[in-house]
């Protein structure tokens, strides 16, 4: 997937008149590729369209305008953006109540390592946080940047009919669930260059 450049980002007054259409566009799309295993772990699979309105929104917040700020948005949100070989996404681990969220990223420690993601007989298991490092030695964060590395004919296997399973596979936490086929096209997209 093409990477994001200045160009194809819009200037804050232009991005302010059209903000509410996108989010709604945004929302949206995002919808078939949210992923829920079980009640406090979900997979938001990127690609050039939601990081795109990331990189809106921080630009709107923090008022960015400035070409220097405008590029070191775009050199922090470009990784997250599919190679046409692999997904990627970020992972949210997600509890309501502070006490049991504390607890939960004490005992899922190395949960980002430990979710996988399976196209016909093909299983990959995240490369987490490429970045930099988010877990420490008392918890793990409640949010990971994942990527799962596959060859470039996955998405000819996901449009072929192949099954797309996820699944978290750690001694705290484990669920597996099935790609709707909404999903599978929304995701059968990350594999073209």
């Amino acid at each position: 997937m093409k990477k994001l450049t200045r160009q194809d980002l819009y200037s804050l007054e232009q991005y302010a008149e059209r903000r509410n259409d996108i989010r709604k566009e945004v929302m949206a799309h995002k919808q078939n590729r949210r992923i829920s295993l079980g009640d406090h772990v979900r997979l938001l699979f990127e690609d050039r369209i939601t990081i795109h309105y990331q990189i809106q929104e921080m630009l709107r917040a923090e008022r960015i305008f400035e070409a220097a700020g405008i590029q070191e948005e775009l050199d922090a949100y470009n990784p997250l953006i599919p190679d046409g070989d692999n997904l990627k996404a970020t992972l949210l681990i997600e509890y309501e109540d502070v006490a049991e969220r504390q607890a939960a990223l004490a005992t899922l420690k190395g949960i980002e390592n430990r979710v996988w993601v399976q196209i016909g007989n093909q299983k990959a298991f995240a490369i987490a946080d490429e970045d930099l490092e988010r877990e420490n030695a008392e918890k793990t964060s409640s949010v990971h940047f994942l990527r799962f590395q596959f060859d470039r004919k996955a998405g000819e296997r996901i449009r072929s009919g192949a099954d797309v399973r996820f699944g978290v596979d750690h001694p705290g936490y484990q669920a597996t669930t099935n790609a709707t086929a909404e999903q599978k096209y929304s995701l059968a997209q990350d594999f073209v260059d």
